[in-house]
């Protein structure tokens, strides 16, 4: 499956940051990890933590699917309101999961200033604002929501939200302290990097083709015919899973992203503030650390590349003429556009856990906008798998749920 099309601008901003060998002999290890974008990259440094030996590999070069098309917004906000997360599936599970991303953030700060990331990782605000006056009702539901699970939000009016962002035909919003943005190309190389120094074994262009069962332990058929015995899998494909998976688990959706060239005075009243708002599909966009407006949106059921790739100048258009609805004063110089794959679920939430069809295996994928985030969640919930611990969130991430 093609996850990315066009010019992805992380891939170019940074070009090949690091190469690894293929699979040329048998391996054994305590822990596989397949897929190695920001995910594997943060589930492979979590089990090296941990003192397991840790293998990873990838059918592509490393962070070629999804990682090089995130628009890498850090999010705690999920795609589906707070407010009506509580009632699909309860106070706690909905509070706690909302939390969990915000804790997320917090953790990804502490851990890019343990391995000294380059990344630029930025703290920023997340404003969340009403598009039509008929989601204003539903947006000051969400604000209470927020407000009453402890979240630091304040509540801004039409004149307060053009005073301080100069965003034209709002109807308010919810402004929140928690949000940041991060290259998450970059730092998932870094992350490999870092942990291959620690004893991290990385095998690129390796495909599982097969795996065997046994009592204790899998074993791994890859493409090139050799082989990897392995106590536990970890799956990190991310949408790949729909692959692998054949329940209805998730829905597949393109989304395009567009970049402008460089224009660092032009964005600065929005360059602290990551931006979304109540249309369906929404409009999101954030500021690049050289000075350029990341704007995306325009999300429609994914049928295949072709049929994707085929739109990508109409989706541009579209998401740009939205852009004007709420900047009709500025003209906005396309640099890069591309579009990527993402996985919509019934709830807003991941998959992080045990499926029975899959022993001595895990599978971590953090669907929807949130997708770093919950991989995030993810180290702490496969750690606790890994010594047969239970987590808060296991019921709410699991399968068949």
């Amino acid at each position: 499956m093609d996850l990315k099309s066009n010019e992805p601008f992380w891939l170019l901003k940074n070009g090949l940051i690091a190469t690894y060998p293929s699979l040329k002999s048998d391996e054994k290890c305590d822990v596989l990890i397949i897929g190695g974008g920001i995910t594997g990259s943060l589930i492979a440094h979590q089990m090296i933590e941990d003192g397991y030996e840790t293998i990873l590999i990838d059918k592509r070069e490393l962070c070629n699917g999804s990682t090089s098309a995130t628009t890498s917004m850090l999010q705690y906000e999920i795609d589906i309101p707070l407010y009506e997360l509580i009632e699909k599936i309860g106070e706690k599970g909905a509070v706690e999961s909302y939390k969990a991303c915000s804790d997320a953030i917090d953790t990804i700060e502490k851990l890019a200033g343990k391995i000294h990331s380059n990344a630029g990782f930025k703290r920023k605000k997340s404003l969340y604002f009403a598009s039509k006056k008929k989601d204003v009702e539903g947006l000051k539901k969400e604000y209470e929501a927020r407000k009453s699970a402890g979240f630091e939000v304040s509540w801004l009016n039409t004149d307060q939200i053009f005073k301080k962002f100069g965003f034209e035909n709002t109807y308010g919003g919810i402004l929140s302290k928690q949000g940041a943005s991060i290259d998450a190309f970059q730092f998932a190389h870094e992350l490999f990097m870092h942990n291959v120094k620690k004893g991290l074994k990385i095998f690129d262009k390796t495909e599982m083709i097969d795996v065997e069962y046994h009592k204790g332990f899998n074993m791994v058929k890859i493409g090139s015919g050799f082989q990897i015995k392995a106590k536990k899998i970890i799956y990190c494909i991310g949408y790949e899973s729909k692959n692998l998976l054949k329940e209805n688990f998730v829905n597949l959706k393109s989304t395009y992203a567009v970049v402008s060239e460089v224009d660092v005075d032009k964005f600065k009243n929005i360059s602290s503030t990551l931006v979304w708002n109540t249309d369906d599909p929404y409009l999101y966009m954030r500021t690049t650390d050289d000075g350029r407006l990341l704007i995306g949106g325009g999300d429609v059921d994914f049928y295949g590349a072709g049929k994707r790739d085929s739109i990508l100048n109409k989706k541009e258009k579209e998401i740009l003429k939205n852009l004007k609805k709420i900047k009709p004063d500025y003209h906005f110089y396309p640099d890069f556009v591309w579009a990527g794959t993402f996985g919509e679920t019934k709830d807003g939430l991941p998959y992080i856990g045990e499926h029975r069809k899959f022993k001595n295996s895990y599978f971590v994928l953090g669907f929807g906008g949130n997708g770093i985030t919950f991989s995030i969640t993810g180290m702490e919930m496969a750690s606790k798998f890994m010594k047969n611990k239970k987590h808060v969130l296991s019921k709410y991430f699991m399968f068949g749920r």
